[in-house]
Order: C-alpha cells, then sequence, then structure tokens
C-alpha cells in the first residue's frame, strides 16, 4: 500500500522580511513540514542559513521543520540544528566517501561519490536519532545509489532532482530511476527536491516517492492551498 502524499515547503524561496506571514502560508495551505536548505559555500556555491533560522522560526509553528544540511563535515553540526528545534536532519552521502575526481577540490562542484563509509555516515545517522530526531540521507543526482545497508538506520532519504546549491533549477530525470530502485528496498520516506512542480511531481510520485519539496512551484503560485491539494492528490498509476 503507497503512503500518503506529504508536501514540504522550502522556506529558500519564502519572503525573508515576511517569514512569520509566509509560515502561516504554509500553514493555512496545508503544508505538512517545513523545508530549510543550509548552504556553507563549501559543499555547495551558494551560502544560505544556519540554526539560527531554525530557532527562530520553531516558536512560530508545530508543523516539522527539516534541516537540509547542504555543508562539508555535517556531523559537527547535528547537535545544534537538534537543539535549536529541527525535528528531520538530511545529511548527503557525498561526504562520506571518496570523491570523484573534478570535484574534491573548494569551488569544483556538485560533490559526487560512487561509493558511501557505511561506518562513517552510520555513526551521524546515530547521534541524529540519539537527539531524537528522524535522520534522512540525501543523494544528489550524479551520485549512484549507494546506501547498502545503512538503509535499516535512516528514516529517509531525500533524492535531489537537480544539483543542489540554488533554486528554480530544471528537474533532472535521472533521480526517477534512483528512487524506483530505492522503493524496491525501502519502507522509509522518499523524499524528492528540485524543479519539482504539475508537471515532474506525478512522475515523482510514480517513481516511488512520498514526500514532495517545493520552493518556488508553492511560494510563487497565486493559490498556493491549491498547489498542495494538487500535490496531495496524486497517487502512483500502478
Amino acid at each position: 500500500m503507497s503512503k500518503p502524499i506529504q508536501v514540504s515547503a522550502s522556506i529558500l524561496c519564502a519572503d525573508f522580511t515576511k517569514l512569520g506571514e509566509e509560515i502561516k502560508k504554509c500553514e493555512d495551505a496545508g503544508v505538512d513540514m517545513l523545508h530549510v536548505d543550509v548552504m556553507d559555500g563549501h559543499f555547495v556555491p551558494n551560502i544560505s542559513i544556519g540554526a539560527l533560522i531554525v530557532e527562530a522560526i520553531r516558536p512560530l509553528t508545530k508543523l516539522p521543520i527539516e534541516s537540509h544540511l547542504m555543508i562539508e563535515k555535517p556531523g559537527d553540526y547535528i547537535d545544534a540544528f537538534a537543539d535549536a528545534g529541527a525535528d528531520i536532519i538530511s545529511i548527503h552521502v557525498e561526504c562520506y566517501g571518496q570523491r570523484r575526481e573534478g570535484c574534491r577540490e573548494y569551488g569544483q562542484y556538485p560533490k559526487e561519490i560512487d561509493a558511501i563509509d557505511v561506518e562513517a555516515a552510520r555513526k551521524d545517522v546515530l547521534r541524529i536519532k540519539e537527539k531524537g530526531k528522524r535522520a534522512f540521507m540525501v543523494i544528489n543526482p550524479g551520485t549512484p545509489l549507494c546506501l547498502g545497508d545503512l538503509v535499516k538506520d535512516i528514516d529517509g532519504v531525500l533524492m535531489m532532482s537537480v544539483n543542489p546549491g540554488f533554486s528554480k533549477q530544471k528537474f533532472m530525470p535521472v533521480a526517477l530511476g534512483k528512487i524506483q530502485e530505492l522503493r524496491k528496498v525501502f519502507d522509509g520516506d522518499i523524499s524528492i527536491d528540485g524543479g519539482v512542480n504539475a508537471e515532474t511531481s506525478p512522475q515523482a510520485v510514480e517513481a516511488g516517492v512520498n514526500i514532495l519539496a517545493t520552493a518556488s512551484y508553492f511560494f510563487g503560485a497565486e493559490d498556493p492551498a491549491k498547489v498542495v491539494t494538487y500535490l496531495k492528490g496524486l497517487q502512483p498509476v500502478h
């Protein structure tokens, strides 16, 4: 039986001068969780926000908050984001393996690996869970599905359908095959992030996704509630 579709609103595309109002807009529209993109200018070529924003928005909403850590050495920041009030902490597999030639140095993007160091990743996953939070692993478009038996320890997988670092990018279908492969062996949450809209979301759900992370599609909509209703109404064809 397929899981009900949930919608995660990425606040990267919110109006930060009215963040409280934007969060209320998410709640009123029926969004299931908030997605906070954390970028350090090293793992990705951009800098965004940190634990301070999570701490600031935590009292404003009862919605779960996912902190998506697009940062080097995410393990060093697990406690900070957990203590700030994140409910889900998402860490990249590309921080736990030998990176490919051409993306090992500062300024070389996107970061990609071919194999994960499962024990190194498991250590941080268990740390997240020790803090009482849900642990997701994130996989970039160019990185293969390489979780191995780490699937037994994690609560979810966030599949990137764009290279991380910027909003309003075009959806990359390479994510869909990995989602199909993962769903065969994983009963937890599978989320997709990047270029999710009316055209791409049905493909993602058909592949096995149950959480749709949306940024500009939601925040740029004339009727955000209609967007959420549409996304939650999607069902796999089979």
